[in-house]
């Protein structure tokens, strides 16, 4: 390890953070100057650093519309015009989270050893962009299998990177509100997705001799393509490796918030803190790996969100949930924006309630109950009021979600190494759940799904469930306090 990789506690970047040894008395005015130096330049770095990791939620954005095109792509002649039969388009559909599961736990292991998201991760994101563009020339079943599943494989790289990303920044009690912000992304993508998806294929069909929903892959896959170019120049890098947009004291600072999250123990000894990532790459990425295999929890948060994105299939399928209403095309995508705007506002509010409490679980089992509460009233009633309201209810439900993700990073905070796999690890469940989901939607039990809100019902239950049960041995470990980790419950 280079001297250039090692910060002493004593230099003069970090000299203002740190509190003085117990030895030298009791706090004077001088210390109490020190923390609020520290506090001022706390919320430097943290602006800083926000608005420079706002552009993720552009990034999901536009990650979720090129997914979801398909569905809206669908009240146009996409299954008419590529000759889709049976359960073919579920398939598309489906296929798409197949090279996404091959991909996640690789990209972020790849991440770690490139060490510089703000090139990785818009590399993927143009890559995505052109595939994505490619799926409007398509002329049919297996050309659209294609570049779904390339477009899965490729996307892999961003949600899990992104999670991976703030985690390297921000505090287990700033992760919350800042996970929420980026989830918005797919939240907002449901909303404007359909209004953009409006838009084109309303007013471009026929024009220069191709069909509207042609139109939609080739517009949103231009967009995806140019603002991947925007973020390779205002995506951070990680703190070690940050120079040109952070003061030395705002840099040093960073890396020493996430050494106290990492080891509080360590702190005060007055010795050195290594950065996290200095240490030999191949070396650091295998233990990362063989340490999340080896937890349970990892896998028990996998299965936990791969059973409640089942119950959030229904996203997948919201066009023609909305279609369900009895409006016309325009209408139908119209009326899916409010709801998911809605959604939004609730996981953002939520979610900060949950970074002010330290409290994880019930912010996520009362959004979940909620939702079921929505698939409820829509096995009750086919009354058009109701089943709008019971939209709402379901998109809410989004908000738990948001606060799971957020408890899932800050439980496994070391080695860094050890959370970016588990990180993928758990979203590989979560894509699990979308590709059951993807078959859980026939069309045959349409218009009331009966059966598919049911199976929403049920999943939400053992969700709950198992969440449950994980508070239950986060309450036992920081009972016992071996490791000086406080795990949020």
């Amino acid at each position: 390890m280079s001297p250039s990789d090692v910060f002493s506690l004593d230099s003069e970047a970090y000299r203002p953070l740190l509190p003085h040894s117990p030895g030298e008395g009791t706090q004077t005015e001088h210390e109490v100057n020190e923390g609020a130096l520290r506090a001022q330049l706390e919320r430097s770095l943290l602006r800083k650093l926000d608005r420079r990791m706002s552009i993720l939620i552009l990034i999901y954005i536009l990650n979720y519309i090129d997914r979801n095109s398909v569905t809206a792509a669908r009240l146009r002649g996409f299954e008419e015009d590529l000759h889709l039969e049976g359960n073919q388009f579920a398939s598309i559909l489906s296929i798409l989270y197949v090279g996404y599961i091959f991909m996640q736990i690789p990209s972020n292991m790849l991440l770690i050893y490139v060490g510089k998201p703000s090139k990785y991760l818009p590399s993927c994101m143009i890559i995505w962009g052109f595939i994505s563009m490619l799926t409007g020339v398509t002329t049919n079943f297996f050309g659209a299998l294609c570049t779904r599943f390339f477009l899965g494989f490729v996307e892999a790289a961003f949600f899990p990177g992104a999670l991976f990303l703030i985690s390297k920044w921000y505090t287990s009690k700033e992760l919350s509100r800042r996970t929420a912000l980026l989830f918005c992304g797919n939240l907002i993508s449901n909303a404007f997705g359909s209004l953009i998806a409006s838009g084109i294929l309303d007013t471009m069909d026929g024009v220069l001799g191709f069909t509207a929903w042609r139109w939609l892959f080739f517009v949103e896959g231009f967009l995806t393509i140019l603002v991947a170019i925007i973020a390779m120049f205002v995506l951070p890098d990680f703190p070690e490796n940050s120079y040109t947009w952070l003061t030395p004291a705002e840099r040093a600072l960073a890396i020493r918030r996430m050494a106290e999250v990492a080891d509080p123990l360590l702190l005060p000894s007055g010795g050195s803190v290594a950065i996290d990532g200095s240490e030999n790459h191949s070396k650091e990425i295998g233990q990362g790996l063989r340490l999340a295999l080896a937890d349970w929890k990892v896998w028990w948060l996998a299965l936990s969100t791969g059973v409640t994105v089942i119950s959030f299939s229904f996203n997948i399928f919201f066009p023609t949930l909305s279609a369900t209403l009895g409006y016309g095309i325009t209408a139908t995508l119209l009326l899916c924006a409010p709801p998911w705007i809605f959604s939004a506002i609730v996981s953002i509010a939520v979610s900060s309630h949950s970074d002010r409490t330290g409290e994880r679980f019930w912010h996520i089992a009362i959004p979940l109950l909620i939702a079921g509460l929505g698939f409820m009233i829509s096995i009750l009633t086919m009354n058009t009021m109701l089943r709008y309201l019971s939209m709402f209810l379901m998109a809410q439900g989004y908000a738990g979600h948001v606060c799971f993700l957020a408890w899932a990073s800050g439980t496994f905070s070391r080695p860094s190494s050890k959370r970016a796999v588990a990180l993928a690890l758990i979203n590989c469940g979560s894509t699990l759940g979308n590709i059951f989901g993807s078959y859980a939607w026939p069309s045959s039990w349409g218009p009331s799904y009966s059966h598919s809100y049911a199976i929403c019902i049920v999943c939400i239950a053992i969700s709950v469930g198992m969440c449950f049960a994980f508070r239950r041995h986060l309450v036992f470990l920081n009972q016992r306090n071996e490791n000086g980790q406080k795990y949020l419950l």
